[in-house]
């Protein structure tokens, strides 16, 4: 069982003159619970898999299937929730409620059960039904119309739940709130995120993908990037800030331990191996 692409290839306008491939021999499996993270610089074809993992594209080569069954729109509908970048540029009913509740009624769930599923995931992404319910999504901030978004999607209860730069463009609070929904959605859904940037989630994935040129550049743990930041040196990819820094201090003599990917945690042990402390 699980979300499990094997190999996959994918060319975009493939048997024309414009044929761009974009993925080439691309392995990912997702099981409930896990939290896969999928890193790579603009044009890597991290959103391509992504758009093939949620059933919207075939894939030119290999297999795809989920839960045993071969993955294609049908088998994906109501089973895998994809939240693209600029989701809330995809709000377009009168109220935030009404919005949230599309997906579940378009999958056939009457209005009244689709409702309280609507109220129901916006409690999960921390908007209040009777306060943000009957507003118009127009009216919503940025990070608000993100979380509305994204509520929209787990109003339908996917078993996969697949984010595409979920934080990119939010402030602290909004990106607190996103985390705060990836953990929630652990508990009863395998996420997959693709992103260019590793800060936000590295420290809580239980697989690392990165892509470069369509392919795996590097496959391992969470802990094996903390370990060894290099392997994000990929392209323009690039490791996060807080661990670049004890790399430096590392090759510089400084005797460091262990990489941590915590701020605080970092700069206590970086002044004690520099004697400040």
């Amino acid at each position: 069982m699980g979300l499990i692409l094997q190999g996959i290839g994918y060319t975009y306008s493939a048997g024309t003159a414009f044929s761009q491939r974009a993925l080439e021999g691309v392995t990912l499996t997702v099981e409930r619970g896990d939290l896969v993270l999928v890193l790579g610089a603009t044009g890597s074809g991290k959103s391509t898999l992504l758009r093939v993992a949620a059933g919207l594209l075939a894939a030119s080569d290999g297999t795809a299937s989920v839960d045993g069954e071969v993955l294609t729109r049908a088998s994906a509908r109501g089973v895998m929730g994809l939240v693209f970048q600029d989701a809330e540029s995809q709000l377009f009913a009168e109220t935030v409620a009404d919005d949230v509740a599309f997906g579940p009624r378009n999958l056939g769930v009457a209005t009244s059960d689709a409702l309280a599923a609507a109220r129901e995931a916006m409690k999960l992404v921390g908007l209040d039904p009777v306060t943000y319910g009957g507003r118009s999504p127009f009216s919503l901030s940025g990070g608000e119309a993100r979380r509305a978004a994204v509520a929209g999607v787990l109003a339908m209860r996917p078993r996969y739940l697949l984010l595409d730069e979920p934080t990119a463009g939010l402030d602290a609070h909004g990106r607190r709130a996103v985390r705060g929904i990836v953990e929630t959605m652990r508990e009863s859904a395998g996420v997959v995120i693709v992103s260019h940037t590793a800060e936000e989630f590295l420290d809580r994935a239980s697989r690392v993908l990165v892509l470069a040129g369509g392919s795996v550049a590097f496959e391992g743990s969470g802990a094996d990037v903390v370990s060894d930041p290099s392997l994000l040196d990929v392209g323009d990819l690039r490791p996060p800030d807080v661990l670049r820094v004890q790399q430096l201090a590392r090759t510089r003599g400084y005797d460091v331990g262990e990489f941590s990917l915590d701020p605080h945690h970092a700069a206590e042990k970086l002044a004690r191996a520099g004697g400040w402390l």
